[in-house]
């Protein structure tokens, strides 16, 4: 396993670079990217289909920085030398904990000001050489797919406080026994906190941007597809403790092409350092399991990307709007309440059965998308269609 970059470098290439990348991290952020490239080509080509419109924008141009603009640019700039400077001095701290060093409130105070100042100038200086004797009105052309940028922000930040808020729910007990440093670590992360929270925070800003709900849900299946499986894959690789329940059966006869580690993983240096001590290691990820799991996060990312191919290859075939997210919701749903008979979680009492919160989401993801399929359906004449709907709003 590679708890961070630095470990699969070293592996791979033997060279012992010490960087303060964390892999989970890593593959969480190309997960938004490569999510967010995948959205930037479904906007751009609803745009060519006449089913995203340009819109005409009224800026001014030629205005001097104002004072709110600077003193934005004041904070960021002092947050941003107050980290770094820090960060020079004391790299060590930071390779050794990241997420502890960026997230706590040590840093260089110098810095902090010296990064303002610059900040601040570098704002200013911009504005200046924008600045016109006569500020005048211009307009501008806006594409849709050219504010990716704005809905990745609004994903992460919206995404990530979803699925601490359900990850905290899901396990309550370590929440309240730290509940600080629970608040401010990236363990108990839940997917679907980030689906559903994320996901109505896109809806939201979509619609406040002239795309209709059905058709910003229908954009996004696609990316949350194969986002979900980027970001799977960075569980498999950090060991994070996401696999499946212990598995010492044999591996089955037609799996026989397949390697080993396909059917059964003990995860060694996983970077939650559990399980046994590895000998004649040293450092901060030195512990096996005892027992072999099944590789859960790793046949997610597989059925993550197989559902993204499907998606991708019916998207233009599909020209009812809400059907192709309605059909990604029984999908993602199928997948993920089978995979979580394998799976380690936290599990609840109802209805005499032992349920994980996941698997109760997910069967609600199924009905939600089953029944959506239906009304959709039955609803197909009165519905206006991607073909014969050119309008935005």
């Amino acid at each position: 396993m590679y708890p961070t970059l630095s470990d699969f470098i070293r592996d791979i290439f033997g060279i012992d670079i010490p960087l303060p990348i964390q892999m989970y991290g890593l593959l969480v952020a190309s997960a938004f990217i490569i999510a967010s490239f995948i959205l930037m080509l479904e906007f751009r080509r609803k745009e060519r289909e006449g089913i995203f419109q340009i819109q005409i924008r009224k800026t001014q141009k030629g205005l001097p920085a104002t004072q709110k603009q600077l003193v934005i640019a004041g904070i960021v700039g002092f947050i941003l030398g107050f980290k770094i400077v820090e960060a020079m001095f004391y790299y060590s701290d930071l390779v050794a904990s990241p997420q502890e060093f960026v997230l706590s409130f040590r840093g260089n105070f110098f810095g902090g000001l010296i990064g303002a100042g610059l900040g601040a100038y570098l704002k200013y200086s911009e504005k200046k050489k924008e600045k016109l004797d006569k500020p005048k009105w211009v307009e501008e052309e806006i594409h849709l797919y050219q504010m990716v940028p704005n809905f990745l922000i609004v994903a992460a930040f919206f995404g990530l406080l979803g699925t601490k808020i359900f990850g905290h729910i899901e396990n309550y007990k370590e929440f309240a026994a730290d509940p600080i440093g629970e608040l401010f670590s990236l363990n108990n992360l839940a997917f679907y906190g980030g689906l559903i929270v994320g996901g109505a925070a896109l809806v939201v800003f979509g619609k406040n941007n002239g795309i209709k709900p059905l058709y910003m849900l229908d954009s996004g299946a696609t990316a949350v597809a194969l986002g979900y499986g980027v970001g799977r894959m960075g569980c498999h690789l950090a060991g994070d403790g996401c696999w499946g329940v212990v598995n010492t059966a044999p591996k089955p006869d037609w799996m026989g092409f397949l390697p080993d580690w396909l059917w059964s993983f003990n995860y060694p240096h996983n970077v939650n350092n559990e399980g046994i001590p590895i000998h004649s290691c040293s450092g901060d990820h030195c512990r096996v399991l005892e027992a072999p799991v099944f590789p859960t996060p790793l046949y997610e990312t597989l059925m993550a990307l197989l559902i993204f191919v499907i998606l991708w290859n019916l998207r233009k075939r599909i020209h009812i709007p809400g059907m192709l997210f309605s059909i990604f919701m029984v999908m993602q749903g199928l997948e993920r309440f089978f995979i979580e008979k394998i799976r380690v979680n936290v599990e609840y009492p109802m209805f005499g059965l032992n349920v994980s919160q996941a698997e109760i989401i997910s069967t609600f993801s199924i009905f939600i998308g089953v029944a959506g399929i239906i009304f959709l359906w039955k609803r197909r004449e009165k519905l206006k269609t991607y073909k014969d709907d050119k309008a935005w709003i």
